[in-house]
C-alpha cells in the first residue's frame, strides 16, 4: 500500500510531531489524575516540553529510533492520553460501525504500529527543538479544544495543532485525538488512504494489508541492526 508512505522530510516532520505527542502524553514526576484534570491543556503542555526534551536527548536507544522502546514509551506515556480508539475510528471511517469488537482491536494494534514504526526513526533527528505552547482560545465549558503549537529549531518552525477532548468521570482530563502539522491533519490524511484499501479488500483486507506492512517494516529493522554477538 504505497500510499501509506511519507516522503523522507514528511517523515521527520511527523517524527518530530510524535515528539511533540510525548510532550503532551509524558505525565513524568506527578500523577496524571491530578495533573491533567488541573492544568489547562495548554498550560500542561507548557509545563512538560523541557522535562521530556530531556528525557528524549538523555535516552540514546530512543534517539536511534529503537521501536520497541519506543513502543514501551507510546504504551505508558502517550496511550493513557490518547483517545485512540476515536483516532482510529475517525482514520477508518463509516466502516468501523460495521467492524466487529476483534476488528476494531486489530485496527488499532496495527494502525498503531504503522505510526510508531513511521515516524520512529525520526528521533535521531532530535537536538535542540523547543516548543513553543500558544494560550487556547475556549470557554471553559468547551470540551474539545484546539491547541497550537510550533516547534524551533533547525530550519524553518514547524507548526503543529492538537484536537483534545476532556474526558469526564474519574481519570478526568484532556486527551488527544487528532494532530495537524503543517496544515495537514494525520488522521483525514489516513482515512483518505485508508478508505481506498476498505473500498477494494473490506476491513480485513485493510487489517491485512496493515499487519504485512508492519511485517515488512520490522524485518527491515531486523536486518539494519545485523547479528547480534
Amino acid at each position: 500500500m504505497k500510499s501509506l508512505l511519507f516522503t523522507p522530510s514528511t517523515r521527520r516532520t511527523l517524527g518530530l510531531a510524535s515528539l511533540s505527542l510525548l510532550l503532551v502524553a509524558g505525565l513524568v514526576g506527578l500523577p496524571r489524575i491530578a495533573r491533567a484534570a488541573e492544568m489547562a491543556p495548554d498550560a500542561l503542555v507548557r509545563s512538560l516540553s523541557e522535562e521530556i526534551l530531556t528525557t528524549i536527548r538523555g535516552d540514546a536507544s530512543l534517539r536511534s529510533g529503537d521501536v520497541r522502546r519506543i513502543m514501551v514509551l507510546v504504551d505508558t506515556k502517550v496511550m493513557p492520553n490518547v483517545n485512540f480508539q476515536r483516532m482510529t475510528a475517525m482514520a477508518v471511517g463509516p466502516a468501523w460501525r460495521q467492524a466487529t469488537t476483534e476488528q476494531r482491536k486489530r485496527l488499532q494494534e496495527e494502525f498503531k504500529t504503522l505510526l510508531v514504526r513511521t515516524y520512529s526513526g525520526a528521533l535521531i533527528q532530535i537536538q535542540d527543538e523547543t516548543v513553543v505552547v500558544r494560550p487556547v482560545r475556549a470557554a471553559p465549558a468547551d470540551t474539545e479544544v484546539l491547541v497550537r503549537t510550533e516547534i524551533r529549531g533547525r530550519g524553518d518552525p514547524i507548526q503543529l495543532d492538537y484536537r483534545l477532548e476532556k474526558t469526564p468521570g474519574e481519570g478526568a482530563g484532556w486527551k488527544i485525538f487528532n494532530l495537524n502539522v503543517l496544515g495537514v491533519w494525520l488522521v483525514e490524511t489516513y482515512r483518505s488512504q485508508f478508505a481506498q484499501e476498505i473500498s477494494t479488500k473490506g476491513i480485513d483486507g485493510l487489517i491485512n494489508t496493515l499487519a504485512e506492512r508492519n511485517a515488512r517494516g520490522a524485518g527491515a529493522a531486523r536486518a539494519a541492526s545485523g547479528p547480534r554477538s
